[in-house]
């Protein structure tokens, strides 16, 4: 019978030695950058477990103010706003409005048009002096937006082009914009902001302006935010505040599910210059109509009423007395929407 074959046993003295295979050494830039990446990713960690809230945009920080006072919305004269609706998904309509009598501006007519899906937004309108305006809205992702708006004119210096991004953290926001920005001697307005949330009732902030409107002048200002927020949402403080001597604050109120009131300080103090301006104002919503009043410091005294009679007609009466410069406007307006659209392609219930 054979014997089982065995492999040979090698003899370590005579066989030689095999090629290890080299390793490639750690990076350096690695081992030296470790310890911040494991710092970062704990303090990630450590403000995700916080569960703060995000704060909005600096944009929007004294939107319930703005909303409540008349300042966006006060007219005199008379004007009118036709509306009417092509499409609903996607959203396209297109616009005429008509403004005569006003003591502010000269009469005027206007055509825009407007359109909208789920990730874009596009904006643009026509006066009837040739000036043209645009905006455009891309969104690449729920928290990312890039914002671009122009405006041609035939007058010198008033044409403008407007390039924007915002970008919305899960407790905080960014934001940079440039305005008139020319590359090559870099002249142009350009403007970043950065809003934290520091609790889930404090946000803080720093917003920076760089102008250069000419190669060899140049300015640079920075302003400081704050915002306080109830827990109930039901109201909001705000402070801007710049070095130069320059503070703004506000304070929104909701008293009633139909009724809100807002205060404004705005206060200069700059070696050049002494001045504040107080502003109050409060909005009513009606089952059909809103009514706006306000009141500053100033003696101007203001009131607006929208008034709907359907959910496509409104009729807006406008009014304001200044009582230091013995001055009074009065504005009367009229607001119609119109559409092609059935009731069922508008979303509303079929009429039977």
């Amino acid at each position: 019978m054979a014997s089982p074959a065995f492999p040979p046993v090698k003899d370590a003295s005579t066989d030689p030695l095999p090629l290890s295979v080299p390793q490639a050494p750690k990076s350096l830039y690695t081992s030296a950058l470790s310890p911040l990446t494991s710092a970062f990713s704990r303090f990630s960690q450590w403000r995700k477990s916080l569960d703060l809230p995000n704060p909005g945009t600096v944009e929007n920080l004294q939107k319930e103010v703005k909303s409540t006072h008349l300042t966006n919305f006060m007219f005199d004269g008379a004007r009118a706003d036709l509306t009417k609706s092509l499409s609903m998904n996607p959203a396209f309509q297109v616009t005429h409005s008509f403004i005569l009598g006003s003591q502010v501006s000269t009469p005027s007519y206007n055509f825009g048009a407007v359109f909208a899906n789920n990730d874009m937004f596009l904006q643009g309108s026509v006066d009837h002096e040739g000036n043209v305006s645009a905006r455009m809205n891309q969104g690449w992702a729920e928290n990312s937006i890039t914002k671009i708006q122009t405006q041609l004119s035939s007058q010198a210096g008033h044409s403008m082009i407007q390039l924007e991004h915002d970008y919305q953290g899960q407790d905080y926001s960014l934001n940079a914009k440039a305005v008139n920005p020319w590359p090559a001697d870099l002249t142009g307005i350009y403007i970043g902001n950065y809003f934290q949330s520091v609790t889930k009732n404090l946000a803080l902030g720093v917003e920076t302006l760089y102008q250069r409107p000419t190669p060899d002048m140049s300015e640079f200002t920075t302003s400081y935010l704050a915002k306080i927020t109830s827990d109930d949402k039901n109201w909001i403080a705000t402070a801007q505040v710049q070095p130069s001597g320059i503070l703004q604050a506000t304070y929104w109120q909701k008293l009633h599910e139909k009724v809100e009131v807002a205060a404004d300080l705005q206060l200069m103090a700059s070696p050049q210059r002494r001045d504040a301006i107080a502003t109050l104002g409060a909005k009513y919503d009606l089952r059909m109509a809103t009514f706006r009043a306000q009141l500053d410091s100033t003696g101007k005294v203001s009131a607006l009423l929208e008034q709907r009679f359907a959910p496509t007609f409104a009729f807006l009466v406008a009014g304001e007395i200044d009582h230091f410069k013995n001055a009074a406007k009065v504005g009367v307006g009229v607001m119609i929407e119109s559409s092609t659209l059935t009731p069922e392609e508008m979303g509303m219930p079929p009429q039977h």
